[in-house]
């Protein structure tokens, strides 16, 4: 007599998130401080000025000794590079699990299939919307009809111009290089510098937003078909 009555919906089988968020916002405040820590090397060899030897790398293949500041900043560099890259790693580790959860919320294939997750921050010009989308498809399915966190925004634009300004994340010069700018026009370098740490600091408000809202579902404090509340870390929003 009750078969007219359809059967509940089964949860999803979700990734816990909690503990790849954790750690994720604890690699990318990491790599904020490394960041700024070259930020404030990159004031001290501009402060310094340019010794009378000249410039680290001199031309046609000749590079004079470092001065002690000079070896320091490489030791700098080399720190905050390993920070990054670590902060990558987990990044795209946690960035997977909520891509998942998403597509497991909403019963719907994503947009942009799982390669995208890493390769979406490589291919030229599709790098510059593919992975905020991953991110804005994963907390649009988890949260359903609640606008999209201001941080996502905030971290996707700093994010946009520490890759692009040329003296940031994706630069090309060699860390001799970068302290001979660092001589000559440590400005851009400082602006550079700046986009990155908030960038990350950005990214940490990002990550705890939508970690939060998953993990209402994975800790069962909100039952699959019903709405997340929105974190506190949500309570300034943008469409």
């Amino acid at each position: 007599m009750n078969d007219h009555i359809a059967a509940p919906t089964p949860a999803p089988a979700l990734n816990r998130v909690r503990g790849a968020g954790l750690f994720t916002t604890a690699t990318l405040a990491l790599a904020g401080a490394g960041w700024a820590a070259r930020a404030v090397w990159h004031v001290r060899l501009a402060m310094a000025g340019e010794p009378a030897s000249g410039l680290p790398d001199q031309g046609e293949g000749v590079h004079r000794p470092l001065t002690s500041l000079e070896d320091s900043y490489h030791l700098v560099s080399t720190a905050g590079g390993f920070a990054a890259l670590l902060c990558a790693a987990a990044f795209l580790g946690w960035l997977g699990r909520v891509r998942d959860n998403g597509r497991a919320l909403s019963r719907t294939s994503p947009r942009y299939g799982g390669m995208w997750v890493y390769f979406g921050w490589l291919v030229p010009i599709a790098n510059l919307w593919i992975p905020r989308g991953i991110i804005a498809d994963a907390y649009r399915a988890s949260a359903p009809g609640q606008r999209l966190p201001r941080s996502l925004n905030v971290w996707w634009g700093l994010w946009l111009i520490g890759m692009v300004s040329g003296v940031g994340l994706m630069y090309s010069d060699s860390t001799d290089e970068v302290i001979a700018r660092a001589y000559t026009d440590v400005w851009q370098l400082l602006a550079s510098d700046a986009a990155v740490v908030g960038a990350a600091v950005a990214g940490i408000f990002l990550v705890r937003a939508v970690t939060a809202v998953q993990d209402q579902y994975v800790s069962g404090g909100v039952r699959y078909g019903d709405s997340p509340t929105p974190p506190n870390a949500l309570e300034e929003q943008t469409g």
